[in-house]
């Protein structure tokens, strides 16, 4: 059979990290997977004091790789790296046991106060609408605040935010290029789609979906930053748990619907978020209730308070609800969020800013 890249990931998963207690692909070991003419290289990011352990492991692992389809010869290279430098005014924290692997020089987010991951075990929930709203209602609201497009595969960010066709450009900050974001109702914004093609799918492994968002949080300049909104890629797998890792959020926001299949995702995310000691700040349920845009009734489409009841089930606070409401999708649409507007929509997300704000003070 045909080397296969998904065989050797697979392979490597299956190989505990000796340090984080779990795999080496979802520790973020993975640099580089390079193959040609039946000959591997991987190459394994390390921290320069765990190389003996890791030599230790070198040539177990070559061995396994090695008997797979397709690969004559495999080899490990162990690349050292080094720990996240202390950067901006926010204490970091010893509970993460993952350590970020930084460039040199002025980091990008060196004056960002709280990072908040809003995620969604599934698709389809809404999630890129509950994260544009929440930092458009927190810049209302007199916040300093960033929102950064991590859904790589499924970039909205630019269409909900008016910014669709924008490509960016670069700025030099005490001597390292970095990436300006562009700034839309008072926030600051950057995406996977201001650097490619409108219509392009973006067709990346795990391990460079994690590469490309960390660049994104590190290689931009965001300045001071009051709270830095990441709209998360959906899901709970290897890039879901390494992104978490990396970026080393104050806490997760968890979007859900209220049926029961939706929540019962919900509750992998708060788990994902638990394994790597990353507090989930609350739940929001969206399209809680759908309104009626001729004669105003409400109609529990997707069940009712399966989200309020999870979160005191859970023991995270429920942000808020959010209807499905036509006014809400034309307004995205548009490029114009709802949280901008003085309507009644707007209320909903204006109450889940003071909620998620109140939990970072």
């Amino acid at each position: 059979m045909a080397y296969s890249e998904k065989a050797v990931l697979d392979a490597l998963s299956k190989i505990k990290d000796p340090f984080h207690g779990t795999n080496l692909v979802s520790s973020g070991r993975i640099g580089d997977l390079n193959y040609a003419n039946g000959q591997l290289r991987v190459i394994l990011k390390i921290d320069p004091k765990q190389a003996e352990a890791f030599q230790a492991l070198q040539g177990d692992i070559e061995t396994t790789l090695g008997d797979l389809d397709g690969i004559e010869k495999a080899s490990v290279i162990l690349t050292a790296h080094k720990a996240a430098p202390e950067v901006g005014r926010r204490p970091q924290r010893s509970a993460n046991p993952h350590q970020a692997r930084r460039p040199d020089g002025y980091q990008g987010d060196a004056f960002v106060d709280h990072v908040v991951a809003v995620s969604s075990a599934k698709g389809g929930v809404g999630k890129s609408t509950v994260a544009v709203n929440l930092a458009v209602a927190l810049a209302r609201q007199g916040k300093n605040v960033g929102l950064l497009d991590a859904d790589v595969h499924g970039p909205s960010v630019p269409i909900l935010m008016g910014l669709r066709g924008k490509r960016a450009t670069t700025t030099k900050v005490q001597g390292r290029p970095l990436i300006k974001p562009f700034k839309a109702f008072d926030v600051k914004v950057m995406s996977i789609g201001f650097l490619t093609d409108d219509d392009g799918p973006v067709v990346w492994r795990g391990p460079m979906v994690q590469g490309a968002i960390s660049k994104m949080l590190w290689d931009v300049d965001w300045g001071n930053l009051d709270v830095l909104i990441i709209d998360m890629p959906p899901g709970t797998g290897d890039p879901q748990l390494g992104l978490a890792q990396d970026i080393k959020p104050r806490g997760a926001v968890i979007v859900s619907t209220p049926q029961d299949l939706a929540l019962a995702d919900a509750r992998k995310g708060v788990a994902m978020f638990g394994q790597v000691d990353i507090p989930v700040l609350g739940i929001v349920e969206n399209m809680s209730v759908f309104i009626c845009p001729d004669c105003g009734s409400s109609h529990d489409i997707f069940g009712t308070g399966g989200a309020k009841a999870e979160a005191e089930k859970l023991g995270v606070p429920l942000l808020g609800q959010a209807p499905l409401h036509m006014a809400i999708r034309q307004s995205g649409d548009a490029g114009e969020p709802i949280a901008a507007s003085k309507g009644e929509e707007a209320k909903h997300f204006s109450e889940m800013a003071e909620r998620l704000w109140a939990q970072l003070k």
